[in-house]
C-alpha cells in the first residue's frame, strides 16, 4: 500500500518570508493561462495560421493581461463567496468577519467559476468585447491551471479520497487514520485538468458556433468532477446531501446543464 509522502507545505524559506506550494501552485496556473492566451493570440496576429476563436475576440496582448487580473480577482472573491455560501452558511452568519480569513482555507471551485464569469462579463462591458467569444477564447487556457491546483491539494494531503482496497489505494497520514484511500487529487488532476485540456484545445481548434467551447469546458468539467466525486471523500460537516450526492456532485448539474444549453443552442458562428 502507498503512503503519501508528507511533503513540506512550505517549497522555499527566506528569512520570514515562506513560500508555500500551493501559492506556487496558483502561480503556475496564472502563468499557463498568460503563457496559453500569448500562444493564441500570436496566432492572430498573423505569426501563424490565424485561431478562429482568437480573431473574434479582438483581444490584444495587452487584453490578455488585464484578463488574468480580473480573472484572479474573479477566482479570489468568488472562490472565498461560494464556499461561505455554498458550503458553510450557518457558520460564517456567527461569524461574520472570518469571511475575509481567507489564508484559514476554504475556496470553492464553483464559486470561483462564477466569481471568474462575472469578472470577464464586466471586463467585455468595460472593453466593448464579445462575451462568449472571450469565454470560448480563455476556456482552453483553464484546466492545466485546475491540474496545478489540484497538485497543490495533493502537496499538501488534503481533499483525500474515500478507502478502497485498490492496489492503488494510498495513506494519507492527515486523515488521521491507516486506511488506504483513492488519491482523488491526482484523478482531478488527470481528469479535470489534463484530459479536459486536450478535448477543448482540439475541439477548438476548428471553428464552433459562438458559446460551445465555454459550454463545452462547463459540461465537461462538471462531468468528470460529478465522477472523481464518487472516489472523493465528502466534507465531513457536510456528508452526502440528497440522492447520496455530495455539495460538488449538486453543484455541478446546474453547471451541466449551463454548459449543455450553450453547446447546443443555436447562434452564430
Amino acid at each position: 500500500m502507498l503512503v503519501h509522502p508528507q511533503f513540506d507545505p512550505i517549497a522555499l524559506s527566506l528569512g520570514p518570508l515562506a513560500v508555500r506550494w500551493y501559492g506556487l501552485m496558483y502561480l503556475t496556473a496564472f502563468l499557463l493561462f498568460w503563457t496559453l492566451g500569448r500562444y493564441r493570440l500570436n496566432l492572430s496576429e498573423g505569426k501563424a495560421q490565424p485561431s478562429p476563436y482568437a480573431v473574434r475576440t479582438g483581444l490584444s496582448a495587452r487584453d490578455l493581461e488585464d484578463l488574468l487580473f480580473w480573472g484572479a480577482m474573479g477566482v479570489v472573491l468568488g472562490g472565498r463567496l461560494g464556499y461561505v455560501l455554498f458550503y458553510k452558511p450557518g457558520y460564517y452568519l456567527g461569524h461574520p468577519a472570518e469571511i475575509l480569513a481567507i489564508w484559514q482555507g476554504g475556496m470553492s471551485f464553483h464559486g470561483g467559476l462564477l466569481g471568474v464569469l462575472v469578472a470577464i462579463w464586466l471586463f467585455c462591458r468595460r472593453r466593448a468585447r464579445p462575451y462568449l467569444a472571450v469565454l470560448d477564447f480563455i476556456a482552453p487556457l483553464v484546466p492545466l491551471g485546475l491540474a496545478a491546483g489540484r497538485m497543490g491539494n495533493f502537496i499538501n494531503g488534503e481533499l483525500w479520497g474515500r478507502p478502497t482496497s485498490g492496489p492503488w489505494a494510498m495513506v494519507f497520514p492527515q486523515a488521521g487514520d491507516a486506511l488506504g484511500r483513492h488519491p482523488s487529487q491526482l484523478y482531478q488532476f488527470a481528469l479535470e485538468g489534463v484530459l479536459l485540456f486536450v478535448v477543448l484545445w482540439l475541439y477548438s481548434a476548428k471553428p464552433r458556433r459562438l458559446g460551445q467551447v465555454g459550454g463545452l469546458f462547463m459540461a465537461g468539467y462538471a462531468v468528470c468532477r460529478f465522477i472523481v466525486e464518487f472516489a472523493r471523500e465528502p466534507d465531513a460537516f457536510l456528508g452526502t446531501l440528497a440522492l447520496g450526492l455530495t455539495m460538488g456532485q449538486l453543484l455541478c448539474l446546474p453547471m451541466f446543464a449551463v454548459g449543455l444549453y450553450l453547446m447546443l443552442r443555436k447562434g452564430p458562428a
